[in-house]
């Protein structure tokens, strides 16, 4: 049977990173992908934001990880020449009674050693953004865009360049302990089933990683997964010149996103969403009947948009551990050593800000996977 020192399932940006920060110290790696390329599912069906790290909790992971994310992503685009944009982004109490909201998240931020954050007035924001009306805003201008493709395509490269292995049209249909690691046995599209034998195994399959962790019989409710659908609707082309940042409103205190905001992408197009509704399967129609929901969600401080101003654009799915309507759950990054299973590394509920932080998870698991080494 032949052997791999490490297995990395899931080639979104997550598990692209992974591979790419492993193959400069690691020879042998390994990544399985069961769609034709990489990136299809939730990393291409996002925002494409680099999030500041201004909504979670304090020396969380997702906190610590966007934070440093962000950074290591900004010198990234630039030394590899990937298009992105330091646009800003304000946040947004549409009326008085969401200013106290906005001042709590304010501190928040603050808390998580973020200097560069400036609470504005109605007067500012009339001054730098004259299209949107709020009372106060948070302004972040370290909030950027990014062309998420063009920045796994860059991993892919690297990763390849390293005598990296990525196999298309894979998927893992079992895996159990062995005395060496891990016997895999994957189904290939075009060549069947077959096993081989890996060291270290990373879980990083976004939307299927509860299952696979349950293969292993890792079934603890904590691990288990909820999909979260998120539909976009694009605006018509002149409305994306009348802002220049992000605007996003002050988030529910339980929901289970951000709250419907706007990202401009790097065509300079506008784009509303992502709504949060959780559902069952992975259906990615979009539903036309939102298109009023989204409207008078951000008419109150985008005044500009028209009700017909919006048509779908596309749907994602988070694979978040927070279930509808409960409290923060973290990225859950893990070596389950401590069940018995060493050298495999669980990555679940990796949704936002995954895209922002995956530079530095992948730091964080070339620690885990350097430890297990010793």
């Amino acid at each position: 049977m032949e052997k791999i020192d490490i297995t990395i399932v899931g080639a979104g940006v997550i598990g692209l990173a992974i591979a790419s920060e492993l193959s400069k110290t690691h020879k042998d790696i390994i990544v399985i992908e069961r769609n034709y390329a990489f990136g299809q599912e939730t990393s291409s069906r996002n925002s494409e934001v680099i999030h500041a790290g201004i909504y979670y909790p304090k020396d969380s992971l997702k906190a610590k990880t966007c934070i440093e994310g962000k950074n290591l992503l900004y010198e990234y685009c630039v030394k590899n020449n990937i298009n992105h944009r330091m646009l800003g982004k304000l946040i947004v109490a549409a009326n008085v009674s969401e200013i106290l909201d906005l001042e709590v998240l304010y501190k928040n931020a603050l808390n998580n050693g973020l200097n560069d954050l400036r609470l504005i007035s109605k007067s500012e924001i009339e001054k730098i953004e004259p299209n949107i009306k709020a009372e106060a805003a948070i302004h972040s201008p370290s909030t950027g865009i990014i062309d998420s493709h063009g920045l796994m395509k860059s991993l892919v490269d690297e990763f390849a360049s390293r005598k990296g292995q990525i196999a298309y049209n894979t998927e893992l249909t079992a895996i159990e302990k062995s005395n060496s690691g891990y016997k895999v046995t994957v189904e290939d599209k075009s060549e069947g089933a077959f096993s081989f034998s890996t060291k270290v195994f990373i879980n990083s399959a976004g939307l299927n990683s509860d299952k696979i962790a349950k293969m292993v019989g890792i079934e603890e409710d904590e691990y288990r997964l909820k999909y979260c659908k998120g539909d976009y609707f694009r605006t018509s082309n002149k409305k994306g010149k009348l802002v220049n940042r992000l605007v996003y409103p002050v988030p529910k205190n339980k929901g289970a996103g951000l709250g419907i905001h706007a990202t401009l992408d790097l065509g300079g197009s506008l784009r509303l969403g992502p709504d949060d509704e959780y559902v069952q399967d992975l259906d990615y129609n979009i539903d036309g009947t939102k298109q009023r929901l989204f409207y008078d969600s951000v008419k109150h401080f985008l005044p500009f948009i028209e009700y017909d101003d919006l048509a779908k654009d596309m749907a994602g799915i988070r694979p978040k551990l927070q279930g509808q309507d409960e409290d923060f759950r973290d990225f859950l990054i893990k070596e389950e050593s401590d069940k018995g299973l060493p050298g495999f590394v669980n990555l679940i509920g990796i949704e936002s800000p995954g895209l922002t932080s995956a530079l530095s998870i992948a730091k964080l698991v070339k620690k885990i996977v350097k430890g297990g080494d010793k």
